[in-house]
């Protein structure tokens, strides 16, 4: 779910910025009887649906069954749109990095249950289960990291994979937030571990490997990485602004950086459908139930996520409810959202790839394609979507009220419970109305439409969690299930009212700064817009967001939830420098630096100044005082460098990068940023 309240104000950009896998719940509509189409017009009516509920720019689509026998693309407002446009299709290069260590494990050069210190002896954590952590557990989430540790990876026309380079550094100072094995949640830092896993072993780069491997064999000449020359990208925009951005790139290539056609997708997904480079065994494992192996909630519904290897699902809805084994993959980039498809037991794949949009809405339409080309063939799908058990309104037991208090996941929530009956939900911090649900006799909790429950389930963890179960249906796009658990009880952590207070403080008003983001990172354009205050009117006791409150100086990632919504924790440190100005450290490797300590940029006595980017590499900000406000800066750029301008509402309005700026009108009240390599220097004056 993107509704998401910005924790810790503008450094909230950075966790923003690591969403390669996106879930979501959509709100259920009325299902309309659809007559019968030709694979064509079907593809094209639910690519046109995924494009709308996405408010996507441009969509590519491609359906394969040994051949490419459907393959388009539209644009936002009917304009054309090429269909051998070049997408980066985000988190579905797990594949690309699974495929690459089955067939390598299929060689007999490693072993997935073998630990991760037997390819990559550097790999060590503050958290000595880490040993425990095997190759397989990689590829099923179920590792234990904490998430994604990627700063600096997303960036604009910048094909540094300085972010990959620098993991094993920083997982040294990282714990595990749960047993390796434990449970499965989506974990981007795991596919980066297996990619350097892959190349340890094979002793090349991952895509020279993929491509001398999979691609050139399949002759797929349209599938890159962001270091490759080639043209064609689909532009990428930001919201509201209709200037095309630069090149999206991934420094995380085999997490989710790659770029490929639609075209080029379908068919390397058909390189998944039936046996070749890869065998049937290893085709088989990668499709196997492996979340089941973990914590995981005990119920027969669908829901988006049953995680194979690599893959999000292995019982995808609606195909799992007719006998047919249905793989599937998303991914999302802040810009690109991508799907695959893939029927082994039909030897199809359908590829929806867009500007903008969503992935799940993309895997939605892909669905619909599959569908009508198994229609073409005679074989018919039933979408009917499958009712709640039948339960009536009852009298709640008493000892339920024990589980009303505060729960945790990507947000933290309230559930109070009432003697009638009665459970209502709400969200901490956010202005989304509460909801309400009534007790029935199979012991769930039900709206007042009766399409959705929840219920509490007391896992073998000794967890409390809250259980949630709907479906969705969407015009041209089909169904979607949901069944996970959405929250997990925050156990009672009781501090002093002084030791709230002041995490309250600053949680609501300390505005933080990034600054060891590369100079190009789209984190500076993020961040532009996200106000310096909020309020928060109701926390958790002893808790900030999800963050357990551990000391004065202290916050602990402490939620356990598998699936979508216990991924990407981070502890968080402050520190004080000599200068008494506060600084944030996570343990994902993010640093900020509290604005207030942010000095005036200096015009220099006859309008010429410089700046110079220290030893340390950190970002240099500056307020726009009453010397420089109104002034015109003109830059002279150091290579491998950049500088970002913002007004006083924070909004950006120059950029070397993005626009090619080399000089700006300094706003006043607005800051401005300088970042670049160790030892860069710009060259300023002013008029």
């Amino acid at each position: 779910m993107k509704q998401t309240r910005q924790f810790m104000k503008r450094s909230a950009a950075l966790l923003l910025a690591l969403a390669l896998c996106l879930s979501l719940s959509v709100s259920a509509l009325a299902a309309e009887q659809q007559e019968e189409k030709s694979l064509e017009e079907t593809a094209r009516e639910a690519a046109a649906a995924a494009m709308t509920y996405g408010e996507a720019a441009s969509i590519s689509w491609a359906v394969w069954n040994g051949k490419i026998v459907e393959q388009g693309a539209l644009a936002a407002n009917g304009g054309a749109a090429a269909t051998d446009g070049v997408y980066c299709i985000g988190s579905v290069s797990k594949m690309y990095t699974t495929a690459a260590v089955m067939r390598l494990a299929q060689d007999g050069k490693l072993d997935l249950d073998k630990p991760v210190t037997t390819y990559l002896p550097d790999f060590k954590m503050a958290d000595g289960r880490y040993k425990d952590i095997t190759v397989r557990m990689l590829l099923n989430h179920s590792s234990g990291l904490m998430g994604s540790s990627m700063g600096s990876g997303l960036l604009f026309d910048d094909s540094s994979t300085q972010a990959t380079d620098q993991l094993l550094e920083r997982l040294s100072r990282q714990r595990l937030k749960a047993d390796p094995g434990a449970y499965s949640v989506y974990c981007n830092d795991g596919f980066t571990l297996a990619e350097l896993v892959a190349e340890a072993v094979s002793g090349q780069e991952l895509m020279d490997y993929v491509r001398t491997t999979f691609l050139n064999p399949a002759g797929l000449t349209h599938t890159y990485a962001p270091g490759d020359e080639f043209g064609g990208q689909a532009p990428i925009y930001h919201a509201g602004d209709d200037r095309p951005l630069p090149m999206d790139c991934l420094g995380v290539v085999g997490t989710g950086g790659i770029y490929a056609t639609a075209e080029d997708l379908a068919v390397f997904g058909g390189w998944l459908a039936g046996p070749g480079e890869l065998n049937e065994a290893s085709l088989e494992a990668m499709a196997q139930p492996e979340y089941q192996k973990g914590l995981w909630p005990d119920e027969d519904a669908p829901d988006a996520l049953a995680f194979g290897l690599g893959w999000d699902s292995v019982e995808w809805f609606p195909f799992h409810q007719n006998g047919i084994t249905a793989l599937v993959k998303g991914g999302d980039t802040q810009y690109y959202h991508a799907a695959l498809v893939v029927l082994p037991e039909h030897n199809m794949t359908a590829a929806v790839l867009s500007s903008g949009g969503v992935s799940t809405y993309n895997e939605m339409a892909a669905s619909q394609m599959l569908i009508a080309a198994l229609r073409e063939k005679g074989v018919t799908v039933d979408e009917t979507a499958p009712a709640l058990p039948e339960a009536k309104p009852a009298a709640m037991p008493e000892e339920l009220l024990e589980n009303a208090g505060y729960y945790g996941s990507l947000l933290p929530y309230k559930v109070d419970l009432t003697k009638d009956g009665t459970l209502t939900m709400g969200y901490l911090g956010m202005e989304v109305p509460p909801q309400t649900f009534t007790y029935h006799d199979d012991g769930t909790f039900r709206d007042q439409t009766g399409t959705a429950l929840l219920k509490f389930v007391k896992e073998s963890n000794g967890q409390t969690y809250l259980y949630q179960r709907a479906f969705s249906q969407l015009p041209g796009l089909g169904g979607l299930g949901t069944s996970n658990y959405a929250a997990v009880k925050l156990p009672e952590n009781p501090v002093s009212p002084e030791l709230q207070a002041q995490w309250d403080a600053f949680v609501n008003h300390t505005s933080l700064l990034p600054m060891n983001e590369r100079y190009s990172s789209q984190v500076y354009l993020a961040i532009s817009g996200a106000p310096a205050t909020e309020t928060v009117t109701e926390t958790a006791p002893g808790y900030e967001g999800a963050l357990k409150i551990a000391g004065e100086n202290r916050l602990e990632y402490v939620v356990q939830i598998p699936g979508n919504v216990g991924r990407d924790g981070s502890d968080t440190e402050l520190r004080r420098d000599e200068k008494g100005v506060l600084w944030t450290y996570s343990s994902n490797g993010t640093v900020c630096m509290e604005e207030s300590a942010v000095p005036d940029l200096s015009t220099g006595k006859d309008n010429r100044a410089r700046c110079t980017i220290q030893p340390d590499g950190y970002a240099r900000w500056y307020g726009v005082g009453d010397n420089a406000a109104g002034k015109t800066m003109t830059v002279q750029l150091p290579e491998n460098a950049g500088f970002w301008v913002y007004d006083g509402d924070m909004k950006l309005t120059a950029s070397s990068v993005l626009w090619g700026d080399r000089s700006a009108e300094l706003p006043e009240d607005g800051l401005l940023v300088f970042a670049g390599d160790p030892g860069a220097v710009f060259q300023l004056t002013f008029q």
